[in-house]
């Protein structure tokens, strides 16, 4: 039997860690989207990862390309 080829991973294990950051920001009623944070509340989880993953891209950690 063939071995398994091991996938390249599309996201850093740091990265993750800034999603969880921003989960748990979310989960306390404590995110808000926008520039600086002057918009709402953020309202889904959804959402809450979108800003953890565009937060790890501006550090420079590796993550996928945003969609256009």
């Amino acid at each position: 039997m063939a071995r398994k080829e091991k996938k390249k991973r599309r996201y850093s294990k740091s990265s993750g860690s800034d999603v969880k950051n921003e989960m748990r920001r979310y989960k306390k009623g404590k995110a808000k989207s926008g520039r600086g944070g002057k918009g709402g509340k953020v309202k889904s989880r959804k959402q809450a990862i979108e800003i953890g993953i565009s937060k790890a891209r501006k550090k420079g950690k590796k993550v996928t390309k945003k969609k256009s």
